[in-house]
């Protein structure tokens, strides 16, 4: 038996092929203020298009929607004024992780760096309180704002992944978070901070930051410390964690095709 050699195809129908162009990055937008730029890596949560439509893939490995959808980006924004705090906070779903945060609480600033950092998220921060007596207010308040932020901009939450699960190490730590975009508020929070302070900050706040977190936002919240015996890597693996974790539920799931991902058909926070 013998086989038939392979013949090359002649030169001039190799050069006729070209190759489809890639398209290029568009420039990063800066951030004046509160402005956030409007970054299309996924479809809006209120797109007259179904989420379907995308066509590629963003540099947070979300989808990217065609030229021609109907895109809003997903912000929420939060004004929160007592007599003890006054909060604004602004938070763009599909950012850039830029982090513009003045809390008044040094430690949590950095803490909100990572959540944008890692989560791809504009965050926006303005606070003042009554920091003369202690932080536990302004650190209330401002999760209570954000929890109120991811609610407004996750709408009716149709298309996202809606959970995530992100394990982070930091040196001899590691926190392991998994969540639910559910629309019902629940924190088991297992973390053992052998220290009552980093620096000024009062390590109990960080568990009451997240409860506030998940009361306004509807969220499910599960924080497990699997090893750590330094106080500050033990707290910033968790918000790193928490980060991802919620970078991945906030993404769209292309399969789904714009529905909401529950089999009751809602999610919400009633």
């Amino acid at each position: 038996m013998t086989t038939a050699p392979f013949v090359s195809p002649p030169l001039s129908r190799l050069s006729s092929v070209r190759a489809s162009p890639v398209p290029k990055p568009s420039a990063r937008s800066g951030t004046a203020g509160v402005a956030f730029p409007a970054r299309p890596y996924g479809p809006s949560l209120r797109l007259s298009q179904p989420v379907m439509a995308a066509t590629g893939v963003g540099g947070n490995g979300a989808p990217v929607a065609s030229e021609d959808s109907t895109v809003s980006s997903r912000v929420g924004e939060v004004k929160r004024v007592t007599k003890e705090t006054n909060v604004h906070v602004k938070i763009n779903l599909d950012g850039t992780g830029v982090a513009n945060c003045s809390s008044g609480i040094p430690f949590l600033d950095h803490m909100l760096d990572q959540l944008a950092s890692h989560g791809l998220f504009d965050v926006y921060v303005k606070a003042t309180g009554d920091t003369h007596i202690d932080d536990h207010h302004s650190n209330e308040d401002i999760a209570l704002a954000i929890g109120t932020a991811l609610l407004q901009a996750l709408g009716d939450r149709k298309g996202i992944n809606r959970f995530g699960h992100f394990t982070a190490p930091l040196d001899e730590a590691a926190v392991e978070v998994i969540l639910d975009l559910s629309g019902r508020p629940h924190l088991s929070c297992g973390l053992s901070i052998p220290t009552e302070r980093v620096g000024a900050y009062d390590a109990q706040l960080v568990e009451h930051f997240f409860q506030s977190l998940v009361n306004t936002s509807g969220m499910t919240l599960h924080i497990r410390q699997l090893a750590g015996n330094n106080s500050h890597h033990i707290i910033e693996a968790t918000f790193k964690a928490f980060a991802r974790a919620l970078r991945q539920a906030t993404e769209y799931d292309l399969r789904r095709q714009g529905t909401i991902p529950s089999s009751k058909g809602v999610l919400s926070r009633s």
